[in-house]
Order: C-alpha cells, then sequence, then structure tokens
C-alpha cells in the first residue's frame, strides 16, 4: 500500500480533476464505513470508466482510510493511468478479454450437438487447450463458451453450450448466425480465443491487505457501462472475501455497498452523489461451505454474490430501460412541490423509491393512465421548448417577465465577455477532448455488447485529453508570449519572466471562464419561459400547462397515499419523511465538525458568480417574501415523498435559489438539542 503521504497527494491531484470535471460530489451514508478491519467496497454501476475513483476520494476524506482499487492490468499498463493507480495502491488483475487472439480459420456448431464445435481451416491443436474460451463476433452476441477438450484440428468439444452476457442459453442465435453466413457464402463465424489466466498471485496480494485489516475496492460487474440496470456479477468478490476468510478463521470481512448516482455521467460540470449502504459481515456458514471446495465453493459463491446484490440494490437507482427511468425522473419532478428544494442524495432516494412502487404497481389501470399524463405534459414541454421546474415562473406578469428578460439577457451577455478569453484560450482542448471522446466511444461500442452508447467511455477520455493537452498547451503560450516580448524589444527581465507569467495568468483565465460560463449558461437556461411570457397569446397557453402540472402533481400525491401503504405496510407514514441526507437515521449520533456544504447567498460550491441574479430577482422585485412564504405553505400541507428520490433535469437547473445543504438540519437539531438541555440545567437549579 502506498505510504499515507503519497496516498494523500494522489487522491488530492484527483480531488483536483474531479472538482474541475463535476459540478458538485455529494457523499451520502459515509457514517456507515468501518473505521477498523478488513473491509470490500463493493461499488456499482460502473458508469464512469476511470473517473469512479472518485469513491477512494470520498472514502479518505470521509473516514483517512486507504482503498486499492482492482484494477484492469490493461489499464495499468497505460502509463498515466498506471502510475497513478500504482500510487493509489492498486491490484492488477488479468482480464482474458484483454489478451485474446484471434483464431485462424472459421466456426460453427455441429446440428445435433450444441458442444461440439466444428473448424474450417483452424488449428485448434495448437491454439486451444483446456479451459480456453471460444469468444464469438458479435453478430453472434458474443456468445462464449468453455473448452473441454479438443478432438482435432478442426473439432472441439465444449464444457457447455454458447451463452451470452445476461447467461441465457446462445445455442440458436450461434447457429442461426452460421445459417445466414452459409446462405451469404461465407463458410462460418469468426472467432477469438480467450486463454485461461491463472489469478492465483492477484488473489495473494488481495488476502494479504485484508489480513493486514486494509480495505479494497471492487466494481463487481466487472467493466464500465451505460445501461440503466446493474450488469451480472462475476464471482471475483466473492471468492475475494470467502478466500480471505478461509484462509484465516480469526478473520472478519465485511463488504460495504456503494451506489454511484450520476447526474449526465458523461457530461462536464455535471454532479454525482456516492452512497455508502450499511457493511455486513460475511456469513460465516458460507465460509465453511466454500472450504469445501467443488461444489460447495460455487454455491457459497453465487450465495454470496446474491447478498451483495441485494445490498447493492439499496443504494442504486436502477430501471429496467431509459423509457421507464425518464418516466420516473419526470414523475418525480412532478412530485417535488415548488419550495421543496431537495438536495441531490435526498433526489436520488426519491428517485430509487419511485422506481420501486412504479415496477410494483405498473400494471394498475391508474397508474397506466397516470403514465400517459405525464408522457403527454412532457411533450407539451418540449414543444414549447421549457423545462418543468421553468413552468411556475413562466406565468408571472407580463411587465416583470419583460423586466427580467432584459436583465438576464444583459446578464448573459456579460457573462460571456467575462468568459470569452478563457474560452478561446483552453478552446483547443475542448475541441479535440470532444472529438476523441466520440471516437473513443464509436470503438468502445464497437467492441461490446453491453454498451448501450458508450458514455461511460467519454468522460474519462475528456479528462485524458485535458491532462495532456493542457501542459502542451500552456507550454506553446508560454513560447508565443515569450517571442513577442522578445521581439517588442522588452527590458530582459520581462522576457525571462514571461513564461511564468504565462504558466500563472493563463490557468486563472481558464478557471475564471469556467466560473462565469457556468454562471452564464445558469442564466441563459432561465430565458425560455420569459421569452413566452411577454409573446401575444402564450399566456393563457402556459397557465393552462400550469394547471396541467398541477393537476398531474396532486395526481401522484394521491397515487402514492393510495399505493404506498400497500407497498410499505404500516410503517409507510413513518417510512416516508425525508431525514437529512447525509446525516445518519434516527438514533444514531451524528458526526461532529462536519463543513456545511452551503451558505446563504451562495450555491452549493460556495460560488458567488450567480448571486447577483439571485439578489435582483428575489429582493428588488420582491419576490423572495412570497418565495418564502409558499415554500413555508407547501411543507406544511403537501405530503412528503413516498419512502423516499433529482435526475437529469436536476442537473440543469438553475442555481438561483439556494438550498439547505445536508447538514444544515443536522447542525440545526444539535443546536435545538444543546438549547433545551441547557434550559433542563438552568431549571434543575
Amino acid at each position: 500500500m502506498s505510504t499515507t503521504l503519497v496516498y494523500a497527494l494522489a487522491l488530492a491531484f484527483c480531488r483536483t480533476i474531479l472538482n474541475i470535471f463535476f459540478r458538485e460530489i455529494r457523499s451520502r451514508g459515509a457514517y456507515n464505513i468501518p473505521r477498523t478491519g478488513p473491509v470490500i467496497f463493493a461499488a456499482a454501476p460502473h458508469h464512469n470508466q476511470f473517473l469512479d475513483v472518485l469513491l477512494a476520494s470520498q472514502v479518505w476524506n470521509e473516514s483517512h482510510r486507504h482503498v486499492g482499487f482492482i484494477v484492469a492490468a490493461s489499464s495499468m499498463r497505460e502509463r498515466f493511468i498506471g502510475t497513478l493507480g500504482r500510487l493509489l495502491g492498486a491490484i492488477a488483475v488479468e482480464r482474458a478479454q484483454d489478451v485474446a487472439k484471434a483464431g485462424k480459420g472459421f466456426v460453427y456448431l455441429d446440428n445435433d450437438d450444441p458442444t461440439l464445435l466444428h473448424g474450417i481451416n483452424t488449428s485448434f491443436t495448437a491454439q486451444l487447450g483446456p479451459k480456453n474460451q471460444i469468444l464469438l463476433p458479435k453478430a453472434a452476441s458474443s456468445a462464449i463458451a468453455q473448452v473441454a477438450e479438443v478432438l482435432s484440428d478442426t473439432e472441439a468439444r465444449l464444457k457447455g453450450p454458447f451463452s451470452v452476457g445476461d447467461g441465457a442459453i446462445g445455442t440458436k442465435k450461434v447457429r442461426d448466425q452460421c445459417i445466414k453466413l452459409r446462405k451469404d457464402g461465407k463458410a462460418g463465424l469468426d472467432y477469438k480465443v480467450l486463454p485461461h489466466i491463472d489469478h492465483h498471485e492477484m488473489y495473494e496480494h488481495v488476502y494479504d491487505r485484508l489480513k493486514s485489516g486494509g480495505a479494497i475496492g471492487i466494481f463487481p460487474e466487472g467493466g464500465s457501462h451505460d445501461r440503466t440496470d446493474l450488469l451480472p456479477f462475476k464471482a471475483g468478490i466473492a471468492i475475494m472475501a470467502l478466500g480471505a476468510m478461509a484462509s484465516d478463521p480469526n478473520l472478519k470481512v465485511q463488504i460495504v455497498p456503494c451506489g454511484l448516482s450520476y447526474f449526465h455521467a458523461h457530461k462536464f460540470r455535471s454532479r454525482v452523489v456516492i452512497e455508502f449502504g450499511q457493511p455486513f459481515e460475511v456469513p460465516q456458514e458460507l465460509v465453511e461451505q466454500f472450504k469445501a471446495g467443488g461444489e460447495g465453493k460455487r454455491l457459497a459463491s453465487a450465495r454470496l454474490l446474491e447478498i451483495i446484490y441485494d445490498a447493492l440494490k439499496t443504494v442504486t437507482v436502477r430501471a429496467p430501460d431509459y423509457d421507464t427511468l425518464q418516466l420516473i425522473q419526470a414523475s418525480r419532478r412532478l412530485y417535488n412541490t415548488p419550495g421543496q428544494h431537495l438536495t441531490l442524495s435526498q433526489v436520488v432516494q426519491l428517485n430509487r423509491r419511485f422506481i420501486e412502487g412504479y415496477l410494483h404497481f405498473q400494471d394498475e389501470p391508474r397508474i397506466q393512465a397516470l403514465k400517459q399524463r405525464v408522457i403527454a405534459y412532457n411533450e407539451q414541454l418540449h414543444a414549447l421548448g421549457l423545462r418543468d421546474h421553468q413552468v411556475e415562473g413562466a406565468t408571472r406578469a407580463a411587465w416583470k417577465s419583460f423586466t427580467l428578460l432584459v436583465y438576464r439577457t444583459g446578464l448573459v451577455l456579460t457573462w460571456t465577455i467575462f468568459a470569452l478569453p478563457g474560452v478561446i484560450l483552453n478552446g483547443p482542448i475542448f475541441i479535440v477532448a470532444a472529438y476523441m471522446s466520440e471516437k473513443k466511444a464509436k470503438e468502445a461500442l464497437a467492441k461490446s455488447v453491453v454498451k448501450v452508447a458508450a458514455r461511460d467511455v467519454m468522460a474519462t477520455w475528456k479528462v485524458l485529453v485535458f491532462l495532456a493537452l493542457t501542459p502542451i498547451l500552456y507550454t506553446i503560450y508560454a513560447i508565443i508570449g515569450t517571442y513577442i516580448a522578445y521581439y517588442v524589444g522588452a527590458e530582459t527581465y520581462w522576457v525571462i519572466a514571461t513564461p511564468f507569467i504565462t504558466y500563472t495568468v493563463v490557468p486563472v483565465i481558464g478557471y475564471c471562464a469556467l466560473k462565469f460560463g457556468e454562471a452564464g449558461m445558469d442564466v441563459y437556461k432561465s430565458l425560455p419561459p420569459l421569452v413566452l411570457a411577454v409573446l401575444p397569446g402564450q399566456h393563457k397557453r402556459l397557465e393552462k400547462l400550469k394547471q396541467t402540472r398541477a393537476d398531474i402533481s396532486n395526481e401522484i400525491s394521491s397515487v402514492i397515499d393510495e399505493f404506498g401503504p400497500k407497498l410499505y405496510g404500516n410503517h409507510f407514514n413513518q417510512r416516508r419523511i425525508v431525514h437529512p441526507a447525509a446525516g445518519p437515521p434516527p438514533g444514531q449520533p451524528p458526526a461532529l465538525g462536519r463543513r456545511r456544504s452551503n451558505t446563504s447567498g451562495v450555491d452549493a460550491q460556495g460560488n458567488l458568480l450567480i448571486h447577483p441574479m439571485t439578489w435582483l430577482d428575489e429582493r428588488v422585485f420582491g419576490w423572495t417574501h412570497s418565495n418564502k412564504s409558499s415554500a413555508s405553505t407547501s411543507r406544511e400541507t403537501s405530503r412528503t415523498a413516498s419512502p423516499v428520490p433529482s435526475d437529469d433535469e436536476d442537473d440543469e437547473k438553475s442555481n438561483a435559489l439556494v438550498e439547505r445543504g445536508d447538514w444544515d438540519d443536522v447542525i440545526g437539531m444539535l443546536n435545538a438539542h444543546e438549547k433545551r438541555r441547557a434550559s433542563r440545567s438552568y431549571a434543575s437549579r
């Protein structure tokens, strides 16, 4: 494991990059992280190839524990990633697909025996061996099978039928593809040979780390993806936990489920929530079963994978497809009444509960009718070019809308002027990053059968391009600046100082452009409803849309009241209360000394750049009082979410309205508790 200082410095570097790429990083349930003892952090979903290292930085920030991640050896062979991985104490694991070799000739399945593989112009005796695997092309659903015996250069016996990634039998798909190829005049299927890899050394490293009381992190899905649900888990995490405890009877390994919820994972300045679930010890009975070997070992590993999967379901947002996910997010927004500004952590939790309820009752007629109303409402929003959160403010008085439109247009122009120098200077980086990320996404998509659009690799390549090009570009600027200083006959000390000035000033200009541009985009996104509000004949349309929104919102609340108790039983009313998202649940003492995540007058990141818009909108135009009143009223009269879940739109919302941080309520509770205790102490005297 890296020394504490080196580890902290490496994470500080990572944290700097992450804070540039992400607009907001929040953690939830950090009190669940065990401070001592062997721990395995099981993280999912793996939506952001290498940027998921932010999990390690959050663990370090919360508990000062080193986490060594299991990283693909192919990635560790990359110069930058490998160096950073070694500094962070990563453990390399060789994956068969990374060292696969193209097979000679073509293959096809026997018509009667699904485990008999025939070859055409193949050299099975030279290329194949027991425990090797045959991987078919994407046209055959990337089906895979293990070799049991090589019969000849053109025949091999498989251990079982071909299967696809989700475990379904792929024999029919393979045969159908072979038939299609023959009709097209082709002999058979291309294939790759995946060698059998001995992971004994890697497991020994893991066991040593756990036996010394250390912590490792692993993504049980085995690879990154951009699907809305989890991929089937690999057995590695179960073997690590059970194997370590089997080798040392005194070892007690705890597993902590970690959920990563990204809001536009591939986009620059997006948001992410990291949730740590309750840790659990590996059951001793599974360890004993694992020790028996054979079928018992396989069953014990499978059972532990089920337990880990169930634990990760409590900290992840999963949906069967993107349409369902978008429907749930839209419904959640409609349920979130004005004045209830949920934190990102609460939004994730609310989305999870909405999905749970929808999947359970989706066939109910009332749910289906509500679904169609939500879809129709979203279509109206799209036609008008509005976001859901803009509907409420789009129906204010025309003169107010016009005044605000003029002011915000001027503000956008101001922020644009301030941001323009940095945008121009860093433009080459943005252009190359966008090009490379799109190119690498297409390449990854062509190689994978689990990716939808390969967005999981886009953020990584944007960051890698940034890290590679930034020093090169700034050096070019330094050379140009030095040449200009020399050419115009500047004093020698100015010529010498020019490179140092460039390396100082250009990054500052870039950072200012980032903040000014971000503030400008927030204001720009608030303009469409103002434009609609001042157009003749649009006010009635907006009022009707606002009423539609209110009706659907009331219907969602009513549906929750009806179906919530059916899903959660008698505990529904207690579980529906939204507790402070980052604080411990009732009955557990909150941690002290935590910095408040927000303060009045600034956004969630402590930035003041958007504050002028908030000040003028809310103070000069006099809406602060009305907003506070409506917020207070809505908190008293509206029904809080189902056992508790923002989403895509929350990532794009203007930050003009200040949200209270996760821990503000906790601090308030502590202060109130101290006052009550002081009051009782005074009375006792």
